[in-house]
This record gives structure tokens, sequence and C-alpha cells, in this order.
């Protein structure tokens, strides 16, 4: 997001007016006005246009004249890099939003996705019965169970009386 500096009334200025005649620009520059022209004609820079069809900078070309000049003078690359590094950088530009907008539709399909779980779950709250052992199955909640004793029976002799 650009930047706007506050001039002296308080106002804010919009980095992206052209504001700078070519002469001014290549001097904030540090560069030859002819410098400017080619550039431009490159594709590098596009100044905005007065009515009077005079090239107008603004601030963010400067700033851009002037990371040109460090590309070119400081890293050294010729101006087929230059192309290739601002070509680059908008393409990065373009992914970082487009995984901004992949990572909002993924929070928001979370969001849904809870909701619609909460949803189901109390759906089928109404409707489960909780599993209980037998042993305490028949047993009244909040009062003490009854236990009744069950013995069982012992094997013996068989049935005419004699034992084996």
């Amino acid at each position: 997001m650009a930047r706007k500096k506050a001039d002296g009334d308080g106002k804010r200025l919009d980095p992206q007016r052209g504001v700078y005649m070519i002469s001014v620009a290549a001097e904030l520059a540090g560069m030859h006005p002819q410098t400017l022209r080619i550039y431009e004609s490159r594709g590098l820079i596009t100044p905005k246009r007065s009515r009077g069809n005079t090239r107008l900078y603004s601030q963010e070309d400067v700033d851009r004249l002037r990371r040109i000049q460090e590309l070119t003078s400081e890293m050294g690359m010729n101006l087929a890099g230059v192309e290739r590094v601002f070509a680059l950088e908008r393409e990065m530009e373009r992914m970082t939003e487009r995984m901004r907008r992949v990572q909002r539709e993924a929070e928001r399909m979370e969001m849904e996705m809870r909701a619609e779980m909460e949803r189901v779950r109390r759906s089928f709250r109404f409707e489960m019965v909780p599993y209980e052992p037998p042993e305490k199955a028949l047993v009244p909640k909040n009062q003490p169970g009854v236990k009744i004793p069950i013995k069982k029976k012992r094997s013996s002799s068989s049935s005419d009386g004699v034992s084996t």
C-alpha cells in the first residue's frame, strides 16, 4: 500500500501523483534527463502526462528511478536484468496476493466447517443414548443401587443319588 506524505498544510500528498517535471525528477534520482527518456522507452518507467503532454513524475517514479540506479550501478545489472527483476517482483506480488486470498478462503471454510460440525453435534445430542454397562443400566440415578445376591447351584451327584 502506498504511503502518503503530509505537505505543509497537513494534507496528504499522493505518491502516485505526477508532480515533478523531467529535469527535477532526473536531479532527484541523480540521473540525466535523457536517461529517464531511455527508461521510459524501455517501459521501466511510465510518467504521467500533463494536458500539454509534458512528462510528470511522481514520488513513486523517482523511487523507482533510484532503484534502477542501484541495480545498474551498485549491482552491475544491465537494463534487461532490471526488467527481469521488476517482472519477477510483480509476479511475486501477484502470488503473495493470491496466497492471501487462498488463506482467507481456507479460514472462511474452516469456520463454516466448525459451525456445521457443531450443528451436527447438537442435532445428535438429543438422539444419542449414553452407554451404560448392564449392571448400571437399571439403577435409578442419584439413588443407591440394590444388590441382590445370586447363589449359583453347585453341581453335585447325578440324579439317582449316587455320587461319582
